[in-house]
């Protein structure tokens, strides 16, 4: 699976992202139907080719009805609880607009539930996090890392009055990410919007050696005479998990930790944490333990570079007090990931190479079920359409 690499430039707002991902992949027609799918009635969405400093990008603005000034974050957990969201993508964009309302609630002296979002809570805002984290998972991406994020200068008008760049409540949200001034003259180039998608996306890591695979540009609304207001967004494999010519096999670790005292709903729980977080496969399997007691033995396969990361994570979100470490070889197959669209909904689909120079598809489970329940097919059908789709080159590759 891909990860994404930031490279905030010229800063970052949710549109922005938004283009960025439509320029490496995204259907556009998923995200003209965002607004419907996530019940906002009357809402456009307008995607243009633009320029920003000679180059290329994907400009995203939604067009807006008059709206009620602001949204509480109980309104806006209400409206994506009811919408057919991926319970993962979910769990992200509430974390990026819970994090928004801690910020000004801690600047403000209020708890996160009174705050009044203001422009966060703007129609406009909602897509953008919904839209952005879902189509992180539509494209695949395993994890996310930034660039060092230019803040801008000067101030700005808010609904608190003039404000300095950054505005408090995002200089809040970037604690812990790597930043700096300027240019001199930008303005703000960091909107709260953009500065929660980092750090919910990126938790600040910085990007590993990595080998690129697909870059794009999401412009943003400024344009510069003489540089790009444009947030480039990459896509890669992690250098040190690619197999050499001919799949060679690659050198990987693998963690395992026995658990006996753990409701097995929580043990589920922890492998979909640990696998968000970058594990290459979690398994669990049943064993005997001492004084015959019945348990589980959780199996993480990860790159080295990730093995201190998720050994720390075993040893939080499970009940486990110890964690084995082998090195293991394992060969991989080339494999890519198409988004091909089926009644009008995207569907993932895996295409391997296999020995010989075949191809196959395996269309993403989760997908494939949210795809039936939406339109009352059986799951085997749609599954068969992505899969005849996949191969007939059809959707963007990622």
């Amino acid at each position: 699976m891909p990860i994404a690499i930031f490279d905030p430039f010229s800063g970052i707002s949710g549109d922005m992202t938004l283009g960025a991902l439509l320029d490496v992949g995204l259907d556009a027609d998923w995200l003209r139907a965002l607004p419907a799918t996530l019940g906002i009635d009357s809402v456009g969405v307008r995607i243009r080719d633009v320029k920003r400093g000679e180059i290329a990008c994907r400009k995203v603005d939604f067009d807006i009805p008059p709206q009620p000034h602001g949204r509480g974050i109980r309104e806006i957990r209400a409206l994506v609880a009811a919408a057919p969201v991926p319970d993962i993508v979910r769990r992200r964009a509430d974390a990026a607009f819970t994090l928004i309302a801690t910020c000004e609630g801690e600047l403000h002296g209020v708890s996160p539930e009174n705050v009044h979002l203001h422009e966060v809570g703007a129609v406009d805002a909602i897509l953008d996090v919904v839209g952005s984290v879902w189509g992180f998972h539509l494209l695949g991406v395993s994890e996310a890392f930034t660039g060092r994020v230019s803040l801008g200068d000067g101030t700005v008008r808010a609904a608190h009055g003039i404000l300095p760049v950054p505005a408090p409540a995002t200089l809040k949200i970037l604690e812990g990410i790597a930043v700096k001034p300027g240019p001199e003259g930008a303005g703000e180039l960091v909107t709260p919007t953009g500065a929660a998608l980092l750090r919910v996306l990126t938790d600040g890591r910085s990007a590993p050696s990595y080998v690129p695979r697909r870059s794009g540009f999401g412009a943003g609304t400024k344009d510069f005479p003489d540089r790009p207001n444009a947030l480039r967004l990459i896509l890669a494999d992690h250098a040190d998990a690619m197999p050499g010519p001919g799949d060679a096999p690659e050198t990987l670790v693998l963690l395992a930790a026995d658990v006996d005292d753990m409701s097995p709903e929580y043990l589920a729980v922890a492998a979909d944490q640990l696998r968000a977080a970058g594990a290459l496969d979690v398994t669990m399997h049943q064993v005997l333990m001492k004084k015959g007691r019945a348990g589980t033995r959780i199996e993480i396969l990860c790159t080295p570079a990730l093995a201190g990361a998720l050994e720390e994570r075993a040893l939080s979100a499970t009940t486990t007090i110890g964690v084995r470490r082998t090195a293991v070889t394992r060969r991989a197959l080339s494999r890519e990931v198409a988004v091909v669209a089926v009644d009008g909904h995207p569907v993932r689909v895996k295409l391997v190479t296999r020995p010989g120079g075949v191809v196959t598809a395996k269309p993403e489970h989760d997908d494939v079920v949210a795809v039936a329940e939406a339109t009352g097919r059986p799951a085997a059908s749609i599954f068969r359409d992505a899969e005849l789709a996949a191969e007939r080159g059809r959707g963007p590759s990622v």
